[in-house]
């Protein structure tokens, strides 16, 4: 609730007045007196019901003035509608699947902390049509472009490394993305691929895809995963039991960053949890999704309650004044 003229509450300053004035009278008044010798007779006297009410008069005045007040002020009850509308922005996340995803310079593993930092972006995108593909040696969609957050959620808990024959197909896997964004009406169009190594598999070149994804006006970015150097890599041997072996950190670099260069994207190198996490925040910073907002308000007046019960109490105070209580004519005297 508003009060569309505040201002009329300067008006209450009248009260302090009001109230100054009757303790003066009623002062003047106690100094005109009679004296007596006793006034044990006097306390004897039956004063009746309308002695203890007199003050009655003077509060239903003054709610009644209180209430008049409010009314001047206008009060209003604001009712606010909004209506939305977005232009959303289809989202394609390509994951490495291949058996060197496994590899532990990201804890617990590449593949488990790209799951992670996904799934935070994936539920960042309110606005947003968001779908999963997956490659290794093949490719495959896990969940078409949805709105649908919690089922893109749970279906990325499903992906994991031995799903698909082992390898890189780089070029494969933005094929498949390709045909699953190609038809959309969003504004935009944007696919996010994630590799930790070097196509070495598949009939599709990636720069051949790359090109494709141009035609279609789908922007790529990508991300090179892997620390510099080697990485561990767990093997479970089946006498000594899980032992580690380095293995060399090979992304192709260049190739990942003319994909991203012709399609207007950008490639990121991540050599850690920390840096992924940074990536997915300025990928979530450049792909802003156009959201309008038209707010409607209505306002409801609602001085009329104020008034009609102000002009009832100062109804019920003059006649309570001037039949009960004729005798306390002195407090406005």
């Amino acid at each position: 609730m508003i009060w569309n003229n505040p201002e009329m509450f300067w008006f209450l300053a009248v009260i302090p007045v009001w109230g100054g004035f009757l303790l003066f009278r009623l002062v003047q008044k106690k100094r005109r007196s009679f004296t007596f010798s006793t006034i044990q007779t006097l306390q004897r006297i039956d004063t009746g019901w309308r002695s203890k009410i007199t003050w009655l008069p003077l509060f239903l005045f003054l709610v009644s003035y209180l209430l008049l007040v409010a009314a001047l002020a206008r009060p209003q009850l604001q009712n606010s509608t909004t209506e939305q509308t977005s232009e959303g922005i289809d989202i394609l996340l390509s994951i490495d699947i291949s058996s060197s995803m496994l590899a532990e310079d990201f804890k617990p593993n590449r593949l488990i902390a790209s799951k992670d930092i996904a799934r935070e972006f994936i539920n960042s995108r309110i606005n947003d049509r968001i779908g999963i593909t997956v490659f290794a040696r093949e490719s495959f969609t896990v969940c078409p472009p949805t709105v649908d957050r919690r089922l893109a959620t749970n279906l990325l808990e499903t992906v994991d490394v031995g799903l698909l024959k082992d390898g890189t197909a780089i070029g494969v896997g933005i094929a498949t993305s390709i045909n699953r964004l190609k038809d959309s009406e969003a504004t935009s169009k944007v696919l996010i691929l994630l590799t930790d190594g070097m196509n070495n598999a598949g009939e599709i070149d990636p720069l051949t895809a790359g090109k494709l994804a141009s035609t279609y006006g789908i922007k790529i970015y990508t991300l090179g995963i892997g620390s510099v150097g080697t990485a561990p890599y767990p093997i479970d041997d089946p006498i000594f039991g899980r032992r580690y072996q380095n293995v060399e950190v090979n992304i192709d670099e260049e190739q990942l960053k003319e994909i991203a260069r012709m399609t207007g994207g950008l490639y990121f190198r991540a050599t850690s949890s920390d840096d992924l996490k940074t990536i997915y925040s300025e990928i979530d910073r450049l792909e802003k999704s156009i959201v309008e907002e038209i707010i409607y308000i209505n306002y409801e007046d609602l001085y009329a309650r104020y008034l009609l019960a102000g002009f009832v109490l100062l109804l019920l105070g003059f006649l309570t004044e001037r039949t009960l209580l004729q005798s306390s004519l002195y407090l406005i005297k």
